[in-house]
């Protein structure tokens, strides 16, 4: 994509109202609509969606598949994308918007930022989709299931709360494996190493992103792995 286009799409989501950002680490306050303040943290469902409908965060959403197809198969619920990448959340949020996809929303922040914007037990699930191993030495602490960031799922989530993660890799889905074996504070409900090899055990793991088509097309398999929090 042209830098033009991407600047192009940076000032579109500004003017999205279905769209919050924040941009500094320094400085954890979400901007809406047109760069404008906004305090969300216990608000969303009253002030955002209109409702009191449950929360669900997909994290890592890219282009906002798994957010959309979230929004359509359960309306009674509100879904929300999170992701830092605006380019990207641009694609989903404008879908959202011509299709009037009203229980759907992106946020584009970084994950560590995320529990700022949320009260406690005000999430009520999270789904981690293709998020990025980081394969690289020394960046083990910055895989989404490492104890930091279950630490921080665990701010705005209740207890029984749910977090689902759906990757191709084989090294982040060992090392989720392995951090549940010690991490005291959720056990490991489910976990499967080739979820199309037979019956799907839930019907959301149907959905199909763009990066999952093209790990489907090399031959990779898709792993699943459920967390419910004690």
């Amino acid at each position: 994509m042209s830098r033009r286009n991407k600047l192009q799409r940076f000032a579109d989501i500004q003017r999205f109202p279905n769209v919050y950002e924040n941009f500094h680490y320094d400085n954890p306050h979400l901007l809406g609509e047109g760069g404008a303040p906004v305090e969300r943290a216990g608000k969303w469902a009253s002030e955002h969606f209109k409702n009191e409908n449950p929360i669900t965060l997909e994290l890592a959403c890219g282009r906002g598949e798994y957010t959309l197809a979230l929004a359509e198969m359960y309306p009674e619920r509100n879904i929300i994308g999170v992701d830092i990448k605006g380019a990207r959340i641009w694609k989903g949020a404008r879908y959202a918007l011509q299709n009037e996809l009203n229980n759907a929303a992106f946020v584009r922040t970084r994950i560590e930022q995320l529990h700022h914007f949320f009260h406690p037990e005000e999430v009520s699930e999270i789904w981690i989709t293709f998020p990025d191993p980081f394969l690289e030495n020394g960046k083990i602490n910055r895989r989404l299931t490492s104890p930091r960031f279950l630490d921080s799922y665990r701010k705005m989530l209740p207890s029984g709360g749910l977090i689902h993660l759906k990757t191709d890799s084989p090294e982040l889905y060992e090392h989720t494996l392995l951090v549940m074996k010690t991490y005291e504070y959720a056990t490991l409900e489910l976990h499967q190493d080739d979820i199309y090899s037979k019956e799907l055990v839930m019907p959301e793991l149907a959905f199909k992103t763009y990066y999952e088509n093209r790990h489907l097309r090399k031959g990779l398999t898709i792993k699943y792995v459920r967390i419910r929090l004690k």
